[in-house]
């Protein structure tokens, strides 16, 4: 692993190790924890150019490049920082994916975690002081509870080898949390923004749609349609994960909106934002791109957060679809 920034001298702050800092939710949440002055450690898989909004949080930011493949990695580096808190994003975060790539969705999603609890708990054993950690749980872990909306209490039952590796990982969360340890499960609800990566569905949508509002595309492939996702926004997450892992006691809660749309809807949103206003014909579905054991409707309950976080998102589904296609034509204008 190599070190790309130094911290500060006799920095004294709050420090925080965030795997995956350079992934969307990664840098919205180094972004926030610089703000307030905390120092942030960021770990990253692969070396290059750093993210411009990463590169202007200048020594803030300490960056980390590991192979968060193998344990032992992110292990040394929680007993080497020792941070006083830990939020672990780094995973295989694509649905699809899991089922192209199971083992490294199994080393990432579950066997990640449990070396970052165990290195946690060691640290703190040995007088490092004590670390909290938040590991970043989905609601892919209860696609298969046939329960509408889904809350704290909903059994875990995935049907994909991404939630069955969170769910590994939620477990163990809970695991360590009844052994002592200061141990959060944030069960996060879809979220985006600009920075939402290009293999996700709904960049491909604003993307899509924007090239089509430019005329340099002709049409948008979609799979499932019909499916139903509760989407909020993405800054307003990790504002959600800060919360939790402050909170007095150790809990798990469910961080969504508590309404889900449909794929159409944000297909139908996109474009509107876009401003086309017939688009059907402009839309094929092909089954290829159809995902195995799709859950028909995650949405969260989000009472806990609110009542006992005081936390609650600030911008509606319209407004974070409009923020990736006004991003997506600006890139394309520019």
């Amino acid at each position: 692993m190599t070190q790309q920034q130094s911290a500060p001298p006799g920095a004294t702050r709050r420090v925080a190790l965030v795997t995956g800092v350079t992934g969307q939710d990664g840098g919205y949440l180094a972004e926030l924890l610089a703000a307030e002055g905390t120092l942030v450690h960021g770990v990253r898989r692969g070396a290059g150019p750093l993210p411009a909004h990463l590169e202007a949080l200048g020594d803030r930011l300490v960056v980390h490049t590991a192979d968060l493949l193998d344990p032992g990695a992110a292990a040394a580096l929680v007993r080497e920082v020792r941070p006083d808190e830990v939020y672990n994003l780094a995973a295989e975060s694509s649905v699809a994916r899991s089922w192209e790539e199971p083992v490294e969705t199994a080393l990432l999603d579950a066997v990640l975690p449990a070396a970052i609890l165990h290195a946690a708990a060691s640290t703190t054993a040995t007088g490092g002081g004590p670390v909290r950690v938040l590991q970043a749980s989905s609601a892919e872990v209860f696609a298969g509870a046939g329960v509408t909306p889904q809350d704290e209490s909903t059994p875990v039952v995935p049907v994909t080898p991404y939630g069955a590796a969170k769910a590994y990982a939620h477990h163990l969360v809970q695991l360590h949390r009844a052994g002592g340890a200061f141990a959060v499960n944030a069960v996060l609800y879809p979220h985006e923004s600009p920075r939402r990566p290009a293999r996700f569905v709904t960049r491909k949508i604003t993307s899509t749609v924007a090239a089509i509002a430019r005329g340099r595309a002709d049409e948008l492939v979609l799979g499932n349609t019909a499916a139903r996702r509760d989407w909020g926004w993405a800054p307003d997450t990790v504002r959600a994960m800060v919360a939790a892992l402050r909170h007095d006691e150790p809990l798990d809660v469910v961080v969504a909106t508590g309404t889900s749309h449909s794929v159409e809807d944000f297909v139908a949103a996109a474009f509107t934002r876009a401003g086309v206003a017939q688009w059907r014909h402009l839309v094929r579905t092909d089954p290829a791109f159809v995902r195995p054991n799709d859950a028909a409707d995650l949405v969260g309950d989000p009472r806990l957060a609110r009542e006992v976080l005081g936390w609650a998102p600030t911008r509606s589904f319209a407004d974070v679809v409009g923020a990736m296609v006004d991003a997506d034509l600006a890139a394309l204008d520019a």
